[in-house]
């Protein structure tokens, strides 16, 4: 890559030491709450490094390319959030980024990933945070582009707290003054300690969904596919990691990494790879609470159409009764009725016989329709 007029494309040897301060989820602003830009819009902040001390706080782009041209050596330091196509493309001019990692910065929705264009670093990382009142993962996406003199940040999302990074390495001036490649691995730290507090907030939410599993919460299963949607979104943010700094430290040797910072290198991608395998296992523990939720489900239907069938055979036991009884009693009935119509000429009318006949007919057709019932189990 051709050098920029008043670049220093000298290679840096820094090293790096871990800050003991969490990240908080904020945006990239001192104070708390969304960020409200410093400069023109999309511009956070833009600051001018010397020997690990601010200089100078920019107002805009055109200021910080001027002033950084005169500050020999300098390190800028430039954060942006959401920036217009017009910024990226100035900052493309001026340090020569590669139009494909301009082109990525633009867009959100970029998978995590690690390109070299020449001399120019090209970071893209999601970071998380985890939102206590709806529980829920809220993830962002952060481009960092690293040059020999100067870290460019463009942000889509609350997350990460730059700012705390940025406080952080401005409170050691021994630290920040080793340069860009410092400042890097800050910011890759920041976003991996982001990930604990996700890590915490989610197995909170698993221990709970386990609970509202067994106690049969019908809504549980919407958490668990939900909960399942954002751990895809984890996974992806942090499966790539593993292989993104895996690659860093394969470049070690040829780019002349400092001792140290590759000791501290080698905690993030440890780090890195436990979260991994955690999320990891959340995937897992939650397929398997949601095979458990369906057979739970499957054995209360179960029950619950066992307890119909039940019902209904003792139903329709009581309705043979009740026809039964209805049947037999109709017998006498019948021939009350019949007998009762009182027409002049019925032969039985006048019969000595006629009513003992009437009442064993009556009698005799009530003990047969009760035998049969019987032997039916009708009654």
């Amino acid at each position: 890559m051709a050098e920029r007029p008043g670049g220093r494309n000298g290679g840096r040897r820094s090293v790096w030491r871990r800050a003991q301060t969490p990240p908080a989820p904020a945006a990239e602003t001192p104070s708390p709450g969304p960020a409200e830009p410093a400069g023109p819009a999309g511009v956070v902040q833009a600051a001018l490094y010397r020997d690990g001390v601010r200089v100078s706080s920019p107002a805009g782009l055109a200021e910080t390319y001027r002033e950084l041209r005169e500050e020999t050596p300098g390190m800028a330091w430039i954060g942006l959030a959401r920036p217009t196509a017009t910024q990226l493309h100035s900052l493309e001019a001026e340090f020569g980024l590669h139009p494909l990692a301009v082109e990525d910065a633009m867009e959100a929705h970029q998978r995590p990933k690690l390109e070299r264009y020449g001399d120019t670093l090209f970071v893209v990382l999601r970071a998380a945070r985890y939102l206590d009142a709806p529980e829920e993962v809220d993830f962002g996406e952060l481009h960092v582009f690293v040059g020999p003199d100067f870290v460019l940040t463009v942000r889509h999302g609350a997350a990460p707290d730059l700012s705390a990074v940025r406080r952080r390495m401005e409170g050691s001036p021994e630290l920040l003054g080793l340069g860009p490649e410092a400042v890097l691995y800050a910011i890759l730290d920041a976003v991996v300690d982001g990930y604990a507090p996700v890590v915490a907030g989610v197995q909170n939410d698993i221990d709970e969904i386990e609970t509202e599993v067994f106690r049969g919460d019908p809504a549980v299963s919407r958490r668990i596919y939900e909960l399942s949607r954002e751990m895809v979104e984890f996974q992806r943010a942090t499966r790539p990691l593993v292989g993104m700094l895996h690659g860093l430290m394969a470049g070690f040797a040829k780019y002349e990494t400092d001792e140290e910072l590759q000791r501290y290198l080698r905690d993030v991608a440890d780090h890195v790879t436990h979260i991994s395998e955690r999320v990891d296992g959340f995937r897992q523990a939650l397929t398997e609470i949601l095979t458990v939720n369906a057979t739970l489900v499957t054995q209360q239907q179960n029950a619950e159409m066992r307890a119909l069938a039940e019902a209904g055979f003792e139903q329709n036991e009581e309705v043979k009764k009740i026809s039964s009884w209805a049947a037999i009693l109709f017998a006498p009935t019948l021939v009350g009725t019949i007998y009762g119509m009182n027409f002049t000429h019925m032969p039985e009318l006048s019969w000595t016989f006629g009513y003992p006949f009437a009442i064993g007919l009556m009698g005799v057709v009530c003990v047969s329709l009760y035998v049969i019932f019987k032997r039916r189990d009708w009654l």
